[in-house]
């Protein structure tokens, strides 16, 4: 899966790590930043996407695509379709030209919305990538863990680099007794449950 990404996908990526970088390098306020994942938070994805049981695949917090294009090259190797949310129009706009340049609109659908006002749509879900403003990762949390099917896997970002932030909804997901979860020292952090 990693070693046969298309070109177009691999410099979408690598642009989109180089303004990532100089996002966070010059100052540039933090709702317009790209605020992505590390590659090596992108493979994990990929890899619990790819070894993820049937059902939707869906991605909270889109920002300008790239965990997006991690989780198409699962898509690719399993068959499946990932549906990713996005609030903010300027961050949607990005995503769409991300998603165009690298020629993944096959695979990944953008739905310009609250996945909360959604989140019926989706009664078997496979998995669940949640990189959206903290204060809805409960609420997220409390949507998406009734509907992933058996073995289902939610990964969370930033887990320890928001540990504050994020202390009581972690709290509550390492001791709820329908998944089995841990906190990977990946990236920023990843909260991993897989539904029991």
């Amino acid at each position: 899966m990693f070693n046969n990404i298309p070109k177009n996908v691999r410099d979408t990526m690598r642009d989109l790590e180089r303004r990532d970088a100089m996002d966070r390098a010059n100052g540039t306020p933090r709702l317009e930043r790209l605020r992505q994942i590390t590659p090596d938070t992108g493979r994990f994805i990929a890899l619990w996407g790819a070894s993820a049981p049937e059902g939707s695949m869906i991605e909270i917090g889109t920002s300008a695509g790239y965990s997006a294009l991690w989780l198409a090259q699962a898509c690719r190797l399993t068959g499946r379709t990932l549906t990713t949310f996005e609030i903010l129009p300027e961050k949607a706009l990005l995503a769409r030209e991300t998603f165009k340049r690298a020629g993944v609109g096959d695979v990944v659908t953008l739905v310009e919305a609250d996945f909360l006002s959604h989140a019926q749509v989706f009664e078997r879900i496979g998995f669940c990538f949640l990189d959206a403003e903290k204060d809805v990762y409960k609420e997220c949390y409390d949507a998406v863990i009734p509907r992933l099917v058996p073995s289902g896997i939610l990964v969370a970002d930033n887990a320890t680099s928001h540990f504050d932030d994020l202390a009581p909804m972690l709290e509550f997901a390492l001791n709820d007794h329908r998944v089995d979860s841990m906190i990977a020292t990946v990236g920023k952090g990843e909260l991993v449950c897989r539904k029991r």
